[in-house]
């Protein structure tokens, strides 16, 4: 490996490779068909996967990125993992989009795993500056199958192309934005909007907390102040509106856990929901 996907992999957190192990019952008897994906460096267990299954270690996987990067002009920004690395996830750095006095930056986010539970897939991701609230979008999938050397170069412009396309899907969420800027909402979308991120029936009253628990109410309270916040600084319009479910998950939720949630968890799904339905108001 060379110094830059060195230092790269350092700066991530993510200089550890993987290794198969075979499985056996306490009797000695190999289990046929299934291995073990074994993180080295803590002698973890990530997940164990059937034959078919074949690790893309981290180290490939900047190396990857860097060909990419240096391809598309797009420079690697950041990355960690999940679950002791079950999940890992790189970012490079796109676009920007001035809103008002406020910037919203964008990346495109890269995510793999050992567990199983996703391919390589990239998606784009903005962090508005002004509050650092960040937003996730769909990911897009991508085959990782190919790993040997001559056919890497095949592998990069496939990467290429997929990511022009996630580069014309970020180009499209800042138009939306922009849109969202310019249109104000109704009590109706406020209360729907609500409705949705914390999975509320049609029966419990936002107004009296009829029907909504206490553990809820707590939370509505947490999300009241988010959203009036971030609705007084960016307007009474859908931006300031999903500004304050941004500012929600980002900050008030599953503290220290926020970004894997908002990528993969519950949260990350209503919310890029909510995104999509307050576009369809556009």
């Amino acid at each position: 490996m060379n110094e830059r996907i060195n230092s790269v992999l350092d700066q991530t957190g993510l200089n550890w490779t993987v290794r198969e192990e075979s499985i056996t019952t306490q009797s000695g008897i190999i289990i046929p068909d299934k291995k073990a994906i074994i993180r080295d460096d803590i002698n973890e267990v990530l997940s164990v996967h059937g034959d078919g299954y074949f690790p893309f270690q981290n180290h490939q996987l900047v190396d990857l990125l860097d060909k990419v990067s240096t391809k598309i002009g797009l420079p690697i920004h950041k990355g960690g993992s999940f679950g002791d690395g079950k999940k890992v996830y790189l970012q490079l750095k796109s676009n920007d989009l001035t809103l008002g006095g406020d910037r919203i930056e964008g990346y495109i986010t890269g995510v793999n795993s050992f567990d199983g539970s996703t391919s390589l897939a990239f998606g784009p991701s903005n962090v508005t500056i002004s509050c650092l609230n960040s937003f996730y979008s769909a990911f897009r999938s991508m085959d990782t199958r190919v790993r040997h050397t001559k056919n890497m170069i095949v592998k990069i412009d496939e990467i290429c192309r997929g990511l022009e396309i996630v580069l014309q899907e970020e180009s499209v969420i800042f138009d939306d934005i922009e849109k969202m800027y310019e249109t104000r909402y109704s009590k109706e979308t406020k209360d729907w909007v609500t409705r949705l991120l914390f999975n509320l029936e049609k029966d419990s009253n936002l107004e009296t907390n009829e029907n909504i628990s206490t553990v809820t109410q707590n939370k509505l309270s947490n999300f009241y102040v988010d959203m009036n916040g971030e609705i007084n600084q960016k307007g009474d319009n859908l931006w300031g509106l999903f500004s304050g479910v941004t500012k929600y998950t980002t900050h008030s939720i599953n503290k220290g856990e926020n970004e894997e949630g908002k990528m993969f968890g519950i949260y990350g799904n209503r919310e890029r929901q909510i995104f999509n339905k307050l576009v369809e108001l556009v």
